[in-house]
């Protein structure tokens, strides 16, 4: 019979990865509870078209008001979860932050941009717009995570992408339009 191993101390949260990692967590719930209350905010200011007799359940806003409700708690979650004493009094002592995972945010921030401001309204069908979109965030991440070590993407990833992104275009479109009776630019 064998006594208990003792815990290791890379498992300690108080090594300076756990703790930017744990930071980083915490920063992010404060964001996603800002943006979650934003969302419920203007949800909540958004006309609810009274005057035109519509069914209460059926307003706008209501999802998006769901939806900021939903983030503001899992935000919260996330933010207990990783809360520790003095977790942004040593900050100085952090490791560095992870740039990969920089690098991987400000893509994706970036892809959304060109998405929201370049390709939807802008004469594409939006199902091509969206395929487009989903392709080239599959490609763009896909080489981004293998400049470290895996062989960059070939053709047959390139080709799964797209038929992906198809697939999704038409998805989107199809459940946006037939099922909740939305139109898409």
């Amino acid at each position: 019979m064998s006594s208990p191993e003792p815990a290791s101390p890379a498992s300690s949260p108080h090594e300076p990865e756990d703790l930017a990692r744990l930071r980083g967590d915490f920063l992010s719930a404060i964001g996603w509870i800002a943006l979650g209350m934003a969302i419920l905010i203007g949800s909540v200011t958004m006309d609810r078209l009274e005057n035109q007799d519509i069914n209460p359940y059926t307003i706008p806003g209501l999802l998006p008001g769901l939806l900021g409700i939903v983030m503001t708690i899992l935000g919260a979650l996330l933010g207990l979860r990783s809360w520790r004493p003095r977790l942004l009094a040593s900050a100085g002592n952090a490791a560095p932050a992870d740039r990969a995972g920089q690098r991987r945010l400000v893509l994706v921030l970036a892809l959304c941009l060109a998405f929201g401001v370049g390709l939807v309204g802008h004469g594409l069908p939006f199902w091509l717009a969206a395929a487009i979109f989903v392709t080239v965030a599959i490609v763009s991440l896909q080489y981004q995570g293998s400049q470290s070590t895996a062989p960059k993407p070939g053709l047959r990833a390139l080709l799964k992408a797209a038929a992906i992104g198809l697939g999704a275009g038409l998805a989107i479109t199809v459940v946006f339009q037939e099922i909740f009776l939305v139109r898409l630019p």
